[in-house]
Protein backbone atom coordinates (compact mmCIF):
# COMPACT_ATOMS: atom_id res chain seq x y z
CA UNK A 1 0.00 0.00 0.00
CA UNK A 2 1.19 3.63 -0.81
CA UNK A 3 1.07 6.53 1.63
CA UNK A 4 0.85 9.89 1.21
CA UNK A 5 1.11 13.22 3.67
CA UNK A 6 -1.20 15.54 3.72
CA UNK A 7 -0.98 19.50 2.70
CA UNK A 8 -2.34 22.40 4.35
CA UNK A 9 -5.77 22.61 2.25
CA UNK A 10 -5.81 19.45 0.78
CA UNK A 11 -9.18 17.32 0.51
CA UNK A 12 -9.84 13.85 0.66
CA UNK A 13 -11.32 14.15 -3.19
CA UNK A 14 -7.68 15.48 -4.10
CA UNK A 15 -5.59 12.89 -2.16
CA UNK A 16 -7.53 10.41 -4.06
CA UNK A 17 -6.37 12.02 -7.70
CA UNK A 18 -3.28 12.41 -6.90
CA UNK A 19 -2.60 8.98 -5.53
CA UNK A 20 -5.24 7.22 -7.50
CA UNK A 21 -6.52 9.17 -9.93
CA UNK A 22 -9.77 8.39 -9.48
CA UNK A 23 -11.98 9.66 -6.44
CA UNK A 24 -15.44 8.13 -6.42
CA UNK A 25 -17.37 6.80 -3.64
CA UNK A 26 -15.84 3.09 -3.53
CA UNK A 27 -12.41 4.75 -3.40
CA UNK A 28 -13.66 7.08 -1.32
CA UNK A 29 -15.09 4.57 1.35
CA UNK A 30 -11.77 2.62 1.13
CA UNK A 31 -9.99 5.19 2.06
CA UNK A 32 -11.83 5.75 5.37
CA UNK A 33 -11.77 2.28 6.18
CA UNK A 34 -7.94 2.06 6.15
CA UNK A 35 -7.85 5.41 8.05
CA UNK A 36 -9.91 5.40 10.76
CA UNK A 37 -10.33 9.14 12.03
CA UNK A 38 -9.73 10.64 9.43
CA UNK A 39 -13.11 12.05 8.87
CA UNK A 40 -12.36 13.67 12.28
CA UNK A 41 -10.45 16.31 10.80
CA UNK A 42 -13.56 17.94 8.64
CA UNK A 43 -13.25 18.27 5.24
CA UNK A 44 -9.94 20.35 4.45
CA UNK A 45 -7.28 18.54 5.45
CA UNK A 46 -4.25 20.18 7.95
CA UNK A 47 -0.58 19.40 6.79
CA UNK A 48 1.03 16.44 7.80
CA UNK A 49 -1.56 13.62 8.22
CA UNK A 50 -0.20 10.64 6.60
CA UNK A 51 -2.94 8.70 4.88
CA UNK A 52 -2.59 5.18 3.70
CA UNK A 53 -4.16 4.40 0.06
CA UNK A 54 -6.64 1.75 -0.87
CA UNK A 55 -4.77 -0.92 -3.91
CA UNK A 56 -7.49 -0.44 -6.39
CA UNK A 57 -8.05 -1.29 -9.64
CA UNK A 58 -8.22 1.37 -12.57
CA UNK A 59 -12.11 2.87 -12.75
CA UNK A 60 -13.43 1.57 -16.20
CA UNK A 61 -14.03 4.46 -18.36
CA UNK A 62 -17.86 4.70 -18.12
CA UNK A 63 -19.60 4.80 -21.45
CA UNK A 64 -22.24 7.23 -22.88
CA UNK A 65 -24.58 5.73 -25.26
CA UNK A 66 -26.40 8.60 -27.62
CA UNK A 67 -30.29 7.29 -27.75
CA UNK A 68 -30.38 9.23 -31.14
CA UNK A 69 -27.92 8.03 -33.33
Amino acid sequence: MKTMRSRDGDTISNILWMGLKRNDDEAESALFDLNPGLENHGPVLPAGIEITLPVMPEKAPETVVNVWD
